[in-house]
């Protein structure tokens, strides 16, 4: 599955579609010039258990590394998957 992204202004969105459908999504919102905050990761049922939630924290931490920024979680997925990756430690705010 490929993960697409989208952003308008401050607001962000990595996305997996399957025929027009979101199955699975990770929004953000960008939080002055050098953060971004993770708020929202969603995977319908179906695809739960395959790995596309932390494809996107992956997607999203390599956008964040390639430009510039920190990333704050809210999200309570996202902020595990952060922090249980130690090779994502240094994206941390």
């Amino acid at each position: 599955m490929t993960i697409e992204h989208e952003e308008k202004k401050e607001k962000g969105l990595f996305f997996v579609d399957d025929n027009g459908e979101r199955v699975a999504e990770l929004a953000y919102l960008r939080s002055g010039n050098d953060e971004m905050n993770i708020n929202h990761t969603e995977v319908t049922l179906k695809l739960r258990g395959e790995g596309i939630g932390q494809d996107l924290v992956a997607a999203t931490v390599n956008f964040a590394r390639k430009n510039g920024l920190k990333i704050i979680a809210t999200c309570p997925y996202s902020k595990e998957v952060i922090e249980k990756t130690p090779e994502f430690q240094d994206i941390l705010a």
